[in-house]
């Protein structure tokens, strides 16, 4: 703290900044960052090259595509809320909600940037350990919840475990949740689920629950990771508090069009899904009969328990030209990516066996 410039707040200068996974040479295979291995949809791209106005500033709701998420939804237009990566709307929603005094609560591990988001709002941070299967706990959520507590995360399927949170745990959970405290029910990887018990944000949402947003993004089953375009669906009333907190104009023109474009090429994008949930289910089954006690994976990512060994194992696959995602302490991450990348992971595992 003392060669810092200007006087900063202590628990920022202390929290580390984001870390995304990392990037691969040109002869490795980046499987670290949870992204969509298939070039864009050459329609996607024409989409967005046609956004060309860039001397002006974009519309800042982007209209249009609120609108047709909305018609998705059957909500009004001021019930969805775009913005640059659901992972912005999350930190919106916190400085909406949360101040020093309140709590945040949100399961770990998962998504890591969930702990910042305290940090940044000077609220406590509430992390409450996974099952044992490596999903929520969500009876152990609920019980964490006080009359402090002003936003609580769920996330399914979670990432970087990959179990789902069930339709029916998650309504038992919700009436366990009084209704002036925010759920934010995080999506981002929704489009690659194929369990039929997981909760849905649409179902959630059709009950009419007042305290519910969900989020969701064009990230990675639409591929669109390097646009930057998420979006929250909810009561009109906590999206507009996002709103205002958020960075005015952050979602480009481009990215509008882009995403408008996947909507409309959204059978050919799933069917990619498709295939690359054969790939993540292919990769299970490879991985536990090798000896791994894979958690049930419903993202676009396996989990492998490494525990300490977390750091020793991304080495190995570094070795071979896999650029993985390591927790240390916990496990590493596989993105579920090319064929011959998968074909390669499942050899080099093997033998890392525990």
């Amino acid at each position: 703290m003392t060669d810092l410039p200007v006087r900063i707040r202590p628990e920022i200068a202390a929290l580390p900044a984001y870390r995304q996974g990392r990037q691969a040479g040109a002869d490795a295979f980046k499987l670290s960052s949870n992204e969509n291995p298939f070039e864009p949809l050459p329609s996607v791209v024409a989409a967005a090259q046609a956004a060309t106005p860039f001397h002006r500033y974009p519309d800042a709701s982007s209209p249009r595509l609120r609108a047709r998420l909305a018609e998705r939804f059957g909500v009004t237009d001021d019930a969805v809320h775009i913005g640059a990566g659901s992972v912005s709307i999350l930190y919106q929603l916190a400085q909406a909600t949360a101040a020093p005094g309140d709590e945040i609560l949100y399961p770990w591990r998962s998504f890591e940037a969930y702990p910042n988001l305290p940090a940044l709002t000077g609220a406590t941070a509430v992390p409450v350990p996974n099952a044992p299967d490596a999903g929520h706990d969500l009876t152990a959520m609920a019980d964490a919840v006080t009359d402090r507590t002003r936003m609580v995360i769920v996330c399914s399927p979670n990432n970087p475990t990959g179990p789902v949170v069930t339709q029916a745990a998650f309504d038992a959970f919700l009436a366990r949740v009084p209704a002036d405290v925010l759920v934010v029910l995080d999506e981002a990887y929704i489009e690659f689920v194929t369990d039929p018990a997981a909760v849905r944000g649409e179902t959630v949402l059709a009950d009419g629950l007042r305290n519910v947003v969900v989020l969701r993004t064009f990230s990675k089953a639409y591929g669109l990771a390097g646009l930057r375009v998420g979006y929250a669906v909810g009561h009109p009333r906590i999206l507009d508090a996002a709103r205002s907190t958020g960075i005015p104009l952050s979602v480009t023109a481009a990215a509008e069009a882009a995403a408008l474009a996947s909507l409309d090429a959204e059978d050919e994008l799933l069917a990619r899904v498709a295939t690359l949930v054969a790939r993540r289910d292919a990769l299970v089954a490879a991985l536990r009969a090798a000896g791994w006690d894979v958690p049930d994976a419903q993202g676009n990512f396996v989990w492998l328990p490494a525990g300490e060994r977390a750091l020793e194992v991304a080495a190995a696959f570094d070795a071979a030209g896999l650029i993985v995602r390591p927790f240390a302490g916990d496990g590493v991450r596989i993105s579920i990516g090319e064929a011959e990348a998968l074909d390669r992971v499942a050899q080099v595992a093997a033998p890392l066996a525990p």
